[in-house]
Order: structure tokens, then sequence, then C-alpha cells
């Protein structure tokens, strides 16, 4: 019996991998309900800051820019990687196969105004964009290793990001690495800041106006943390993969490299589920649109919650 193979009329196809049936529905089942949660929640999100004036800040703005990454992740990442997952054989197409670029805004003050963080926010998609996509369409990754991808790895039904040893080293270093040093210095100063502040209240006849302020500061230092623990912790084990995999032969056996990029997915997932936990003001916007109200009168202008 001659093996399946992903296009029948093409001489350079990748062979195909049919799971059983009972496999492919469980498999579709998990996988779609992710993604569905990921585009949902997401959406519900940046739809929440968009619609609610009371929402329209520069930290907000930043919560959106992040939470719309994580929907375009949702919709034109996870989809279709997880027909490929089970499919086992790429049929969108070798231009939709170029998409791997993931932006996420990083540094915020408070002092910024919303010029200021429109700004950032288009250098991070930009910077982001030119890093991911540059990288794909000017076949910077296979610099240095033409022969060894075209010869022994490409065939017509596949999709895999295949990278030299200095791509994968470059694009792992400015896209997570140095980012995540930088989160984890901005963070160390927020923390040290919040703990000097809290101190000097409670060494101080402080009204009570102050000690709300500080619960304020201290919850949103604390989801903060929350947020950057998740993406450093969902993230790395992927990009410890990325860049020793071209240093050991290409060896990391393929379903491994599959579970670790979806766990650097599953990170779309739960922002929105820690926004839901942490934000009183998330909770109430989500009632008020899945009530289905927005379309009955103006509530743009609702009290989500009080300064």
């Amino acid at each position: 019996m001659e093996p399946a193979l992903c296009y029948e009329s093409s001489n350079r196809s990748c062979p195909r991998t049919i799971y059983p049936l009972p496999v492919r529905i469980t498999v579709y089942t998990v996988l779609g309900a992710t993604v569905i949660l990921t585009v949902c929640g997401n959406l519900l999100v940046t739809g929440a800051i968009a619609y609610f004036k009371q929402l329209h800040t520069p930290t907000n703005y930043l919560i959106a820019s992040l939470a719309m990454s994580d929907f375009l992740l949702g919709l034109l990442v996870m989809f279709p990687s997880m027909v490929h997952c089970v499919e086992t054989c790429w049929y969108f197409g070798d231009l939709f196969y170029r998409h791997y670029a993931v932006c996420q805004p990083l540094l915020y003050t408070r002092k910024m105004s919303v010029k200021v963080v429109f700004i950032m926010i288009l250098l991070t998609w930009s910077i982001s964009a030119l890093i991911g996509f540059g990288m794909i369409f000017l076949k910077l990754n296979l610099w240095g290793i033409e022969e060894l991808y075209y010869n022994h790895i490409f065939c017509e039904g596949e999709c895999v990001l295949f990278q030299s040893g200095l791509s994968s080293t470059v694009s792992s270093v400015l896209s997570f690495y140095i980012p995540g040093i930088i989160m984890l210095g901005v963070y160390l100063k927020i923390f040290l800041v919040a703990r000097r502040q809290l101190r000097s209240i409670q060494n101080s006849s402080c009204m009570k106006a102050e000690r709300k302020s500080n619960t304020s500061q201290t919850k949103a230092t604390t989801t903060l943390a929350v947020i950057m623990g998740a993406f450093l912790s969902f993230w790395t084990p992927f990009f410890v993969c990325n860049i020793i995999d071209p240093f050991i032969g290409y060896s990391t056996p393929p379903a491994l490299f599959t579970t670790v990029v979806w766990v650097g997915y599953l990170n779309s997932t739960v922002n929105p589920l820690i926004y839901a936990f942490f934000y009183s003001w998330f909770r109430k916007a989500l009632r008020l649109l899945i009530s289905g109200n927005i379309f009955k009168t103006d509530i743009s202008e609702t009290t989500l919650f009080t300064a």
C-alpha cells in the first residue's frame, strides 16, 4: 500500500499521516475550543476598551494592543495550525504560511500621554512585523542552509519554520530574550517603587484616599506580574527549543516542537482570563456586551469603576 500524500499530483509532496477518527475528533475539539476562547476572549477585551469611554486611558490602550495581537494570533495562526496538526498537511498556500510574528507591548509609565502610547504601539507593531515577516519573505531564515532545506526538508504540503543557527539565535534574542530581560527589569523597578511607597504610607498618618490609591497600585503591580509571568512561562519552552534545535542537527522531535509552539499560543488564551480575574471593569463590561444592551441604547458612558 502506497503511503498517503498531501498532494497526490505532485512529485514533491509531503507524506501525510492519517490519524484514527476518534483522535482527530478529540484534537479538533480541544484545539478548536482553545481557538474559540482565544479569539472571542481577546475580541471582547478589545471591544470593551474601544466602546466604553471610561476605558480610554493610556494603560488600557496598551492592553487593547496586546489583546488585538492575541486575537490575530488566534484567528490567523492558531486556527490554520490546528488544521495542520490534525491533517499533517498545509493546505492554506505558501503566502499564508509566512505568518510568524507576535508583538507584545512591553513598557509603560504613568506619565505617558496618549500620543506617546500610540507612538509606542505603532513602533511595537512595526518592529515586530519587520522582524517576523521581513525575515521570512526575504528568506533570511534559510541563509547558509539553502541546500539542506530544499534538498532534504522542503516538500509540498508542509509548513515548518526552518531556521539556520544564526537566524534562530538573532530572531529569538530580538523577539523574546531582550524583551524578557526588559520586562523583568521594568517590573523589578515598579515593584521596588511600589514597596517604597507602601512603607512611606504605613509610616505616615495617611488619609483613606491614599490607602485606597495604594491598594489600587498594589493590585496593578500584581496584575502586571501575573501577565508578565504568564508570557515568560508559556513562551520560554519554545524559544529554548528554537535557539537550540539548529545546533543539535535539527533533532528535536516534531511532536515536541509542535507541543511547545501550542504552549506558547496558550498565552494568548489565558490573557483575557487574567483580565477577567483581576479587573472588575472587564467583568462588568463583558456582562453589558454579552447581554446585548449596546444594541438597545448607548451605554458607552457607563461608569465601570470609581476612581
